[in-house]
């Protein structure tokens, strides 16, 4: 991965170079909005709920594409020169981005921004859990970062960012208080999923997810595991497996076949899903988990 980065780095530093003698200097440089490159949409969501009509998000890893994955090409790193701020989720997330600033670090206009500076992060067996998003908290966090930003780029626009950072910020608080009291009256705490990226949302309203693949997706569930799965479910009669859209649904079809269960779609909201924006799929994503809980 690293290797096909730095090639297409050294493919492009001609376009950079232009790139970044063209850019007006004023921060405002797209029909008088702020230009914002974000890495995931989770992160997209969060920028244009803040930065309103004032700014003009563009997405950089592509729908449908896993972040892991993502390989950053010359007209990404063009945009990324092009831009007045570069919004990634961080903790690990987009394990590219430190050979992605290293190519745009002399663009004298971007600023780069960790969105995960001021959050609590989960560490596992020596690896931090890059899910972020997935806490109503911890998306609060991640805003505040954006606006914080955004005012830095912006000052005469201050009071218009922190409204509709008021805005979102209730709208997350009003859905964080409607669950936490609904799941602290279940006795079953336990949903299971394909893929371990709920960690911070379980954090949020006490619960445990169960994975047949780790955090990050990685590798064949061993035997040992994918039994110790089937006799839980089993054991505490689990009717709905859960899938994301970015992993493997065979994981989840297979532990769903040996135990009777339903697949069911929950989101992970790297990339937009069902053209729900992030408040709508969390909402469902807690009003499912919610429901497969209930005894």
């Amino acid at each position: 991965m690293l290797k096909k980065i730095f090639i297409s780095i050294m493919s492009v530093g001609i376009v950079l170079t232009a790139a970044g003698c063209t850019v007006a200097k004023d921060t405002k440089s797209n029909n008088g909005k702020i230009n914002v490159v974000a890495s995931i949409n989770s992160v997209r969501d969060f920028a244009q709920k803040v930065g309103g009509d004032k700014v003009n998000v563009t997405l950089l890893v592509p729908e449908g594409t896993e972040p892991h994955d993502f390989d950053p090409k010359p007209k990404d790193l063009e945009k990324l020169a092009n831009a007045d701020l570069f919004v990634y989720s961080g903790a690990g997330m987009e394990d590219w981005v430190d050979s992605v600033k290293s190519a745009v670090g002399s663009s004298e206009k971007l600023t780069i921004l960790d969105a995960s500076k001021n959050v609590d992060l989960i560490k596992s067996d020596g690896k931090t859990d890059p899910h972020i998003w997935l806490s109503l908290k911890e998306a609060k966090n991640q805003s505040k970062s954006i606006l914080d930003e955004l005012i830095k780029l912006d000052s005469k626009d201050k009071s218009y960012f922190e409204q509709n950072y008021n805005n979102f910020a209730k709208e997350l608080d009003d859905l964080y208080n409607s669950n936490k009291s609904r799941f602290a009256s279940l006795a079953n705490k336990d949903f299971v999923t394909g893929h371990e990226a709920f960690g911070y949302l379980c954090r949020d309203f006490g619960l445990t997810q169960k994975s047949v693949e780790d955090m990050f997706a990685e590798g064949e569930p061993t035997p040992k595991k994918q039994a110790t799965l089937v006799k839980f479910c089993r054991d505490n009669n689990i009717k709905t497996i859960f899938m994301e859209t970015l992993a493997s649904p065979k994981v989840s079809e297979t532990l769903a076949n040996e135990v009777n269960a339903k697949v069911e779609k929950i989101y992970t909201l790297e990339s937009k899903e069902d053209g729900l924006d992030y408040v709508q799929a969390m909402k469902k994503n807690l009003d499912k988990i919610y429901d497969s809980l209930k005894k």
